[in-house]
């Protein structure tokens, strides 16, 4: 079965990411962002390894964001970031392999990946089972 691990951050880890800290939450150096990707890096490549990559994808910011919505029966476009969403997507891994708890011990790896000040221990990810299609969401 297929699984996609959902990573998660906020607008201010992405600027900490690009070197813009702020209080609590300081500024990521060259180094702080060579060490995280190469870290992915090699997570994903294991994943490879074992047969159960399928997919990998980092998301841009949230102030890239574009949300589309239907009021009252009329489309609209709303420009991000959003004050109310304190976080989002911010990239995602697709595995296929043998269960859910699988999958769980996947994500629960990327516990070890570097980050600098406390950006770890505010880091999480979701795994959730993909659908191979319409009849899945009724089971």
């Amino acid at each position: 079965m297929k699984y996609m691990i959902m990573l998660f951050a906020s607008q201010q880890d992405f600027d900490a990411l690009a070197g813009k800290g702020s209080e609590g939450n300081p500024g990521w150096t060259a180094e702080d962002f060579a060490a995280m990707t190469a870290f992915m890096g090699a997570w994903n490549q294991e994943l490879v390894e074992s047969g159960e990559f399928v997919d990998a994808r980092g998301l841009t910011a949230p102030v890239h964001t574009r949300r589309v919505g239907n009021k009252d029966g009329v489309p609209f476009v709303t420009d991000g970031p959003y004050a109310e969403t304190t976080e989002v997507l911010a990239g995602y891994t697709i595995v296929e392999c043998a269960s859910f708890d699988r999958a769980t011990e996947l994500a629960a790896r990327l516990a070890d990946c570097p980050a600098p000040g406390d950006a770890r221990a505010r880091a999480y990810a979701d795994i959730r089972p993909i659908v191979d299609g319409a009849d899945d969401h009724l089971a």
